[in-house]
């Protein structure tokens, strides 16, 4: 019999946003204090993400060097992570089918950014705009569906899908007004798009 959970939040793919921390000001101007110290967190947090950013590409660069391929690294800080992304030449090898291979390369990457810093990473890897494509895809996919629940008031399971992929449709899903779930078993777990 096979397991199956309800999943709203994907630790993988998904950033934890910390409360807002804005408290009444005092008679000693403590909420003041605690925006400077924000501002000091925030600014460390994207100092951390592109000392990440910079592992990550040097990592890359050396695996790029032995297989004798070429490609330009960009990197960028999006959200609350790092991105790293392969861009130039022919380099569909590295994607491979449904992007397994390029998972595989991100979470070496990952483990490279941890074995340097003592901390796990959420760096998300990309190489010749393969993961820009499959999410327009993806986010186009949800919005069909979602306009399918509206139209039928039915939920509406989609085929399983990579972390990723799960939480792009999420998002999209969040933003058109409904909710959706994750259900199954790895490598199995797919999303049900709700009715309101």
């Amino acid at each position: 019999m096979s397991e199956q959970t309800d999943e709203t939040y994907d630790p993988e793919t998904e950033a934890v946003e910390a409360p807002d921390e804005q408290g009444e000001p005092d008679a000693a101007g403590e909420s003041a204090v605690r925006g400077e110290e924000l501002g000091e967190t925030s600014s460390s947090r994207v100092d951390q993400l592109e000392s990440e950013g910079d592992i990550a590409a040097d990592y890359l660069e050396e695996l790029l060097d032995i297989a004798d391929l070429d490609g330009d690294l960009d990197m960028d800080v999006e959200g609350d992570r790092a991105a790293v992304s392969i861009v130039g030449a022919e380099l569909s090898q590295l994607v491979g089918e449904d992007g397994e291979v390029l998972e595989a390369l991100q979470e070496l990457t990952r483990l490279a950014v941890y074995r340097e810093t003592g901390e796990r990473s959420r760096l998300m890897l990309d190489i010749s705009g393969y993961r820009a494509q499959k999410r327009a895809e993806l986010e186009r996919l949800a919005e069909e569906t979602v306009a399918k629940v509206k139209d039928t008031g039915e939920p509406a399971a989609l085929e399983p899908m990579t972390p990723f992929e799960r939480k792009v449709v999420h998002d999209a899903v969040a933003a058109a007004g409904l909710t959706s779930e994750s259900e199954g078993v790895e490598p199995r777990r797919f999303v049900v798009v709700l009715p309101v």
